[in-house]
C-alpha cells in the first residue's frame, strides 16, 4: 500500500510541477533575483536623464521661440507703422522717403520694405530695383490674403524673385480713401538672421531644432544644421501629431513623445510663433541623449542573456527525455497526417502525462481534417461547375463556352465533320439599359438566355453567353443551310419575346446574328471560327440589324475552307 500511495503522490507532484513550470522555476532561481534590481535601477537612471534633458531643452526652446516671436512682432510693428505713414502722407514719394528713413539699422532681420498697389505693382521700395523692374506681387497668396483679411500675414517658404534667395514675406494692408487707393506693405525677412537667433540650440548631440512653416518646410536652423533650410522636415507626420496635441490645449507651446521614421523614440518640444503659421520644433533623440545609460543597460542585458543561455542549456540537457523526444514523436505523427495517413498513433506509455492531452487533440484534429478534406473536394467540384456558368442567363459563361468549343473542335478534326458557330448580339442594348435601367436589362438578358437554352436543346447545340449582351450557339455537324435555318429560329425566338424597346427602330428587342461554318483542319485554330462568326455578326449590324448573315468562304487551309466575311 505504501508503494501505491507513494506513486500516487509522485503523480500528483509531477502534475503540479509540469515541464513548463519546472523550466520557468529553474530560470527564475538562476537569473531573476540576480539581474532584476540592477536593470530596474539602470532603467530608472536612463529615464531621469531623458526627462532632465527634455526639461532643459524645452526651456531653451521656449526662450528661442520668445526671441523669434519678438522678431515677428517687430516686423508687424514696422509694417503697421509703414502703413500708417503711407495712409497719412499726401504723396507716394513722400511716404516712400519716410519709410526708408524709418527702417532702423538695429533690425537686420528685415531685408527690405516695399509698398505695392492693389494690383500688386511695387510703387516704392527700399530696393529700388523692385520698382524699376516693375515687380508685381499680385499672384502671391500672401498678398491676396492680406488684401482680403486686412490682417498681418506671413507667407510660407519661398525664393525672392529679386535675389533668388530663400525668404519669408510679411504683408499688411494700408487702407486708402477708397479701395482703389489701398496698398499692401511688404517686408522680406532675413532667414539667416532667424537662424542666428537659434544658435543656442545648435551643437548639442541628439538635438535638432528647426523653424518650419505650416507646410513643414524648414525656414531656419541653428549653425551646423543650415543644410536643412528649404527642405521638408524628415517626418511630416510630426506636424499632424503636434496639431492633434495642440488642439487639446490652449497653450502655444508643448511637448510630446513619438517614434521617428527609423523607429527610434523621440521627444519633441514645440512652440508656435503667434501671428504666423510658423512653429519652432526641438527634437530630442532619446538614444543619443541617454547613450551612456543605454550602454550600461545593454551590458546588463548581455549578462542576462549569457546567464539565460547557461540556464537553458542545462534545462535542455535535463529535459531531453521529457520534451525533445515526445515532440519529435508528435512531429513524426504530424508528417504522417500530412501524407494522408490519418491512422497514425503514438505509444501512450512513451509520452509524459503533459503530452497526452495534446496527442488526443492531434487525433481529434486528424479526424476533423479528414472530414474537411472530403468537404473541400466536394466544394471544389461544385465550384468548378459554377465557374463555367453565367448566373444571369443560366448559360455557359465565356470560359465554359471556350472549353466546349475546344472539345468540339478536336472532335471535328478527328471525324472530319463540320462545325457551326452563331454569334448573337442583342441590338441597341446600351440604349435599352439607358431607357429602362440595368435591372430591366438583366431581365431581358435572362429571357434571351432561356430562349437560347431551349433552342440549343432542340437542335443538339451548346449555348453560352460570350460577354455583355453577346451570346453564342455552337452546332456540331451542321451544314450551312441548317445553320441559317437555326439562325432564323434564334432571331424569330427573340422577336417572339416581344420585349418593348422604345429606342429601337423595331420598337421591341431584336438580335443580329452572324453565322460561320467550317470543317476544321490541323493547321486551323478555333479562334478562326470565332473571328468569322464575329465578322458576319458585324455585317448584320451594318445592314440594319435584326437579321441573320452567313460568312462567305474565301480562304483555304489545306483541303478545308474557313469562312470569312462575304
Amino acid at each position: 500500500m505504501s508503494r501505491i500511495r507513494f506513486n500516487r503522490n509522485k503523480a500528483r507532484l509531477m502534475g503540479l510541477l509540469g515541464i513548463r513550470a519546472r523550466l520557468v522555476l529553474l530560470a527564475l532561481i538562476l537569473v531573476g533575483p540576480l539581474m532584476a534590481e540592477r536593470i530596474r535601477s539602470l532603467e530608472y537612471s536612463r529615464s531621469q536623464q531623458v526627462e532632465l534633458a527634455a526639461r532643459d531643452f524645452a526651456s531653451v526652446a521656449e526662450h528661442s521661440s520668445n526671441a523669434q516671436r519678438e522678431v515677428f512682432a517687430s516686423v508687424e510693428a514696422v509694417l503697421k507703422s509703414s502703413a500708417y505713414i503711407y495712409t497719412s502722407a499726401a504723396h507716394v514719394d513722400r511716404s516712400c522717403a519716410i519709410m526708408r528713413a524709418s527702417l532702423r539699422g538695429d533690425m537686420p532681420w528685415i531685408r527690405s520694405l516695399t509698398v505695392a498697389a492693389r494690383d500688386g505693382t511695387a510703387m516704392c521700395s527700399t530696393w529700388p530695383e523692385a520698382v524699376e523692374s516693375g515687380l508685381n506681387f499680385g499672384n502671391r497668396p500672401y498678398f491676396r490674403k492680406a488684401l482680403e483679411s486686412g490682417e498681418f500675414v506671413v507667407s510660407d517658404y519661398l525664393f525672392s524673385r529679386m535675389t533668388n534667395q530663400p525668404t519669408v514675406m510679411a504683408a499688411y494692408l494700408a487702407p486708402g480713401i477708397n479701395n482703389a487707393d489701398d496698398a499692401v506693405i511688404l517686408a522680406a525677412i532675413n532667414l539667416g538672421w532667424i537662424s542666428r537667433i537659434m544658435s543656442n540650440l545648435g551643437n548639442r548631440p541628439g538635438v535638432s531644432a528647426v523653424l518650419v512653416d505650416p507646410a513643414g518646410t524648414v525656414l531656419a536652423a541653428p549653425p551646423g544644421q543650415t543644410a536643412m533650410i528649404g527642405r521638408l522636415i524628415d517626418d511630416p507626420a510630426i506636424l499632424r501629431a503636434i496639431a492633434a496635441h495642440a488642439a487639446n490645449s490652449d497653450r502655444l507651446a508643448g511637448s510630446l513623445s513619438f517614434a521617428a521614421s527609423d523607429g527610434s523614440p523621440r521627444m519633441i518640444s514645440y512652440a508656435a510663433i503667434s501671428g504666423t503659421g510658423a512653429q519652432l520644433l526641438v527634437s530630442i533623440d532619446e538614444a543619443r541623449v541617454a547613450a551612456s545609460a543605454d550602454r550600461d543597460i545593454r551590458t546588463a542585458y548581455l549578462q542576462l542573456r549569457f546567464l539565460c543561455l547557461f540556464a537553458l542549456l542545462g534545462a535542455l540537457v535535463v529535459a531531453e527525455r521529457l520534451i525533445i523526444k515526445p515532440i519529435e514523436m508528435m512531429a513524426t505523427m504530424a508528417q504522417h497526417f500530412g501524407r494522408g495517413d490519418w491512422s497514425a498513433r503514438m505509444a501512450r506509455n512513451r509520452l509524459p502525462a503533459e503530452f497526452i492531452p495534446l496527442a488526443k487533440a492531434f487525433y481529434g484534429m486528424a479526424a476533423r481534417l479528414r472530414g474537411r478534406e472530403r468537404e473541400l473536394r466536394a466544394s471544389n467540384e461544385q465550384l468548378t461547375v459554377l465557374a463555367s456558368i453565367d448566373m444571369l442567363s443560366g448559360l455557359a459563361n465565356r470560359r465554359g463556352f471556350q472549353s466546349r468549343l475546344d472539345f468540339e473542335w478536336l472532335k471535328a478534326q478527328q471525324s472530319g465533320e463540320g462545325l457551326t458557330l452563331l454569334m448573337i448580339d442583342v441590338d441597341h442594348f446600351k440604349m435599352f439599359n439607358d431607357t429602362y435601367g440595368h435591372p430591366a436589362g438583366d431581365v431581358c438578358l435572362a429571357r434571351v438566355g432561356e430562349a437560347l437554352a431551349d433552342l440549343a436543346t432542340r437542335n443538339a447545340g451548346f449555348a453560352g453567353r460570350y460577354g455583355g449582351e453577346e451570346f453564342c450557339l455552337l452546332l456540331p455537324n451542321a451544314e450551312a443551310a441548317r445553320a441559317m435555318q437555326v439562325g432564323e429560329l434564334v432571331r424569330d425566338a427573340i422577336w417572339s419575346l416581344a420585349i418593348p424597346h422604345a429606342t429601337s427602330a423595331y420598337q421591341q428587342v431584336t438580335a443580329s446574328i452572324g453565322v460561320a461554318v467550317v470543317t476544321p483542319a490541323e493547321l486551323e485554330q478555333s479562334r478562326d471560327l470565332i473571328e468569322a462568326a464575329d465578322a458576319a455578326l458585324y455585317a448584320a449590324k451594318r445592314r440594319g440589324r435584326n437579321m441573320v448573315i452567313e460568312h462567305g468562304f474565301v480562304r483555304a487551309f489545306g483541303t478545308s475552307m474557313v469562312s470569312l466575311t462575304g
